[in-house]
């Protein structure tokens, strides 16, 4: 999970490399907006131009296309809340509710059969296989607008996935021993 700027955030799947070189371009695009426009910049242009810098790297002979996805939540004022995810290809689309990384297919099942516009993170039951998710394993973070009206990114601690989750079968990995 990487923080953008104040209003974006992103999830990571693939080389992370690639995606280092995405993140700090979206900073400095973020920042360069804020900067000539004294306002964020809208989610789905900032989206728009990282894709079309992955595309674009997808045309040329010689130049290895990027392998990173990544899962964008923001939000704006002209759409409020916001999430997309892109493909390595550049190609980008909003969704409701998405996962992205190892076993998201899994996890996009999941969305499909249980999602509701109004559900909230405790009431969307984590319904994977418990012996392999841990709280080492999970990550998850939220963009949400505080009460005085403030974009707020929060990434929730391991502990705090425990807690969160505990009859979902989120466990803290057994302590290594050498």
């Amino acid at each position: 999970m990487h923080k953008i700027d104040d209003h974006v955030a992103c999830a990571v799947a693939g080389i992370m490399s690639d995606a280092n070189i995405f993140i700090n371009t979206a900073r400095v695009q973020a920042q360069r907006y804020t900067f000539m426009y004294q306002e964020p910049m809208p989610v789905e242009q900032l989206v728009q131009f990282l894709c079309d810098t992955k595309q674009w790297y997808t045309q040329f002979g010689g130049l290895r296309p990027f392998g990173v996805s990544f899962l964008f939540a923001g939000w704006d004022k002209n759409y409020g809340f916001q999430l997309y995810m892109s493909d390595p290809s550049g190609n980008y689309g909003g969704w409701k509710a998405a996962a992205v990384g190892a076993n998201n297919q899994a996890g996009q099942s999941i969305l499909r059969q249980d999602y509701k516009d109004d559900v909230t993170s405790d009431e969307l039951a984590l319904k994977v296989d418990s012996t392999s998710l841990t709280s080492k394993k999970l990550e998850l973070a939220e963009v949400f607008l505080t009460p005085l009206g403030n974009v707020k990114y929060h990434v929730h601690s391991h502990d705090s996935l425990t807690k969160l989750w505990p009859k979902h079968g989120v466990t803290q990995p057994a302590a290594e021993t050498s």
